[in-house]
């Protein structure tokens, strides 16, 4: 049983892996693309008349075959002369940008199939077609929105602070949101839900580590349409997990 447990939330973690690329392909990869060409250039000391009022947001730019194109090109704008005289390039072991979204998002959708179900099976609430939804939610709470009050989703070339500070602070954001939603969702005592919130908001209590120097060649309306961006393919995807894994467990599993 445990071995029909695991390959399905294998099959779900690739079907969510897939959807993933595909969403991200959409939205996501442009406007990195577009806040790549800021990266690569100095800030402009002046603005052009002509471009004076204008927003630099990615919405108002419509897409041609070019920019679609472009989203699968084994090499971005901003670094269309990196390794040039080198034999061999890419983005991640040669892959093209497509390719190299592909295999992360197949292995990360894997292992967050694997950390529901494995969930699942420790509080004993299993993932059915009915309450999946809720498991994606929680999941997506959890590891991507409630950690992004403190730490956005970041273009290339915005500022950060300190890589391991901001893994620390990540992580621990992530297990005491997964367990203040636990006793907020699954535990009826009014205790259980008060030290549930307390959970939920300690670490943004004790606040994100944040860069010294917030200034960025990239401009501010990018960055924003980049985290919706991402927040909002990331539900997406928590949603697909959760349903295509409750319905393998009703359909499969429970039948077995």
């Amino acid at each position: 049983m445990i071995v029909k447990t695991l390959l399905a939330a294998l099959v779900a973690g690739l079907i969510a892996g897939v959807f993933t690329t595909v969403a991200q392909s959409a939205r996501v990869v442009p406007i990195i693309l577009h806040a790549e060409e800021y990266e690569a250039k100095e800030p402009a000391t002046e603005q052009p008349a002509a471009t004076e009022g204008q927003q630099h947001s990615s919405l108002e730019q419509p897409a041609t075959i070019g920019d679609i194109l472009a989203a699968f090109s084994p090499i971005t704008p901003a670094y269309a002369h990196e390794g040039e005289h080198e034999d061999e390039g890419g983005i991640m072991f040669g892959m093209s940008r497509f390719s190299g979204t592909l295999l992360a998002n197949l292995v990360t959708g894997t292992g967050f199939s694997l950390l529901l179900t494995g969930i699942s099976l420790l509080i004993g609430y299993p993932i059915t077609l009915r309450n999946g939804v809720l498991w994606g939610a929680c999941g997506w709470l959890a590891i991507h929105m409630l950690p992004a009050v403190g730490l956005p989703p970041e273009l290339p070339g915005f500022p950060a602070a300190d890589l391991h500070d901001r893994q620390i602070w990540w992580v621990a954001t992530v297990l005491l949101s997964g367990a203040g939603l636990y006793l907020l969702v699954l535990r009826p005592e009014i205790l259980a839900k008060i030290a549930g919130l307390a959970a939920l908001a300690a670490p943004h209590i004790y606040g994100a580590p944040q860069p010294a120097d917030i200034s960025s060649p990239v401009p501010a309306v990018l960055g924003a349409e980049f985290a919706v961006a991402a927040l909002a393919t990331a539900l997406a995807s928590w949603i697909v997990l959760g349903l295509v894994s409750g319905y393998i467990n009703d359909r499969f599993l429970k039948s077995a």
